[in-house]
């Protein structure tokens, strides 16, 4: 379907009106070397809004294909069920569908030194600093990597099927995940309208790791109502295998960080005797080592998994300092949240609220409370992954 033309209607009207009084604000607060890049991010978003359609009238449309009628009626189920179990407030979100004809609906890019698991951050208007920077088009995104790397950066660039405007936008269902298997579907949905029931401003991490938390106990209840023994078990192993994945990044982000002497998110301060230094390429070759070890135990994990080769698109690509940190964003702080659910009984306005109040806190503060939650979490693993998945 193409895009409408500029004499839209009355809404479409005001909608750019809203986006081009939104661009201006961010360039004059930005700088002018900055107006580039909101103008695609506008222009990206602006695409996405004008292709949406009422999931109802196309589930009533002959025209639509019997397997996406299926997925978009399981929207609405999925919808109906995170207000009325999850307490998730939908308000008007994915109730529309778009289909954008690509396989992704935006490119994410870090980047960290080369010596460093410090990710570069940027500055965005209302959500502060966020450890990404994101690109409507791959091609875009690909020479914005390209540039960092060459300026000494490691960098990751990666496809993302489903991001949040954090209520700023009714966001649509988009052809990039609807056609995932249901629990897939119900997580993507959980942790999106997750985003706009608490977030702590410019703290990726937080952000990204509560949400992972309530889509995974999201699905949990969806599938405790709506699946079966079979659905309910294959769930659980997907998770016991993220668990195991997500260890074997940790533990080498571990030696890595030793070995560049940083101070560990949630611990003590690694500290580095004067003197002691390695030189830049012993440094580099022992860099390698870790990731080269990483990629063994992969190897001989995937052997005990009965033939499942789901992480085998990760390890394809590049592994760097950035790469490494993506998966960290979304799972630090995973054990924390759940400790948290747990200490509310599991009662989810309550564990809301006690999110909420935590986001609340200046960086400081919120940091030490994750912290004592970390500390106080049973040793069950990790439970997630990034949103780019095992891509």
């Amino acid at each position: 379907m193409s895009l409408p033309a500029p004499a839209v209607p009355k809404k479409r009207r005001h909608f750019r009106r809203r986006v081009i009084l939104f661009c201006s604000l961010a360039a004059l607060i930005s700088g002018c070397s900055s107006v580039g890049y909101y103008r695609q991010a506008i222009g990206g978003q602006y695409e996405i809004l004008a292709r949406r359609e009422p999931i109802p009238e196309l589930i009533a449309c002959a025209d639509t294909r019997p397997a996406l009628r299926e997925k978009l009626q399981l929207v609405l189920d999925i919808r109906e069920f995170a207000e009325r179990e999850l307490h998730l407030k939908t308000d008007g979100h994915y109730a529309e569908y778009a289909d954008l004809g690509r396989r992704y609906v935006v490119w994410n890019v870090y980047a960290a030194p080369e010596f460093s698991l410090e990710p570069k951050r940027w500055w965005y208007p209302v959500v502060g600093r966020l450890k990404y920077r994101g690109f409507f088009s791959e091609k875009d995104a690909r020479v914005y990597g390209a540039q960092l790397a060459k300026e000494g950066y490691d960098v990751c660039v990666g496809g993302v099927d489903a991001y949040s405007t954090l209520g700023f936008f009714k966001d649509p269902v988009l052809n990039t995940f609807i056609h995932n298997e249901p629990a897939d579907l119900a997580e993507t949905l959980f942790h999106e309208l997750a985003h706009q029931r608490v977030f702590a401003k410019g703290d990726t991490d937080f952000n990204e790791a509560f949400a992972t938390a309530v889509g995974e106990e999201g699905v949990r209840r969806w599938l405790a109502i709506h699946g079966d023994a079979k659905s309910r078990a294959e769930y659980e192993l997907n998770l016991q295998r993220q668990d195991q994945f997500v260890a074997l990044v940790m533990n080498a982000r571990e030696e890595l960080r030793q070995l560049y002497g940083e101070e560990s998110a949630h611990g003590p301060r690694l500290v580095q005797k004067p003197g002691s230094e390695p030189l830049v390429e012993a440094k580099r070759a022992r860099k390698a080592e870790v990731i080269t070890k990483l990629r063994a135990d992969y190897e001989k994990l995937k052997a005990s998994w009965d033939g499942y080769a789901g992480y085998d698109n990760w390890f394809n690509r590049p592994i760097n300092n950035a790469r490494l940190n993506t998966v960290a964003t979304y799972q630090t702080l995973v054990p924390a949240f759940q400790q948290l659910l747990a200490q509310s009984g599991g009662d989810l306005r309550k564990f809301y609220a006690d999110a909420k109040a935590i986001a609340n806190l200046d960086k400081e503060q919120r940091t030490e409370r994750m912290a004592k939650l970390l500390g106080t979490a049973p040793e069950t693993g990790v439970a997630a992954v990034t949103r780019e998945g095992k891509d």
